[in-house]
């Protein structure tokens, strides 16, 4: 185990409070950082609330905020690469833009996903 992080090694209730305030700390960080967070939050501040007036069913519902969900998800993943790559060197580098592009890849992949989803569960 000695190669296993230092900040490791809570247990129980205490490693989920922990992890409570780790990931509290890490959406507070990527919505003052992260312009893209930010606009894809006023969206899902629009689409949530408008599914629970459209949507014909139970699983229409958790179809269509499952898949405005997803892309938070997705971008909170893409920004974690992408800091990750500028906290290993800023140098413009192939393999660090192949990275931020993969990044960005899969944020467009999950809004073209919430346009598909909502699209099928209305008209489907």
């Amino acid at each position: 185990m000695a190669d296993e992080s230092p900040f490791k090694g809570q247990t129980g209730l205490r490693r989920i409070w922990n992890a409570l305030h780790y990931s509290l700390a890490g959406l507070r960080a990527a919505y003052v950082a992260e312009d893209a967070f930010r606009q894809e939050v006023l969206l899902a501040a629009l689409l949530i609330p408008l599914a629970f007036f459209i949507s014909p069913g139970g699983l229409g519902l958790a179809l269509m905020i499952g898949s405005v969900l997803l892309v938070l998800i997705v971008e909170l993943l893409n920004s974690a690469i992408e800091a990750t790559v500028d906290r290993i060197s800023l140098d413009r580098h192939p393999l660090a833009k192949r990275a931020k592009d993969i990044g960005s890849a899969a944020v467009l992949l999950a809004l073209v996903n919430v346009t598909v989803v909502w699209l099928c569960v209305l008209f489907g």
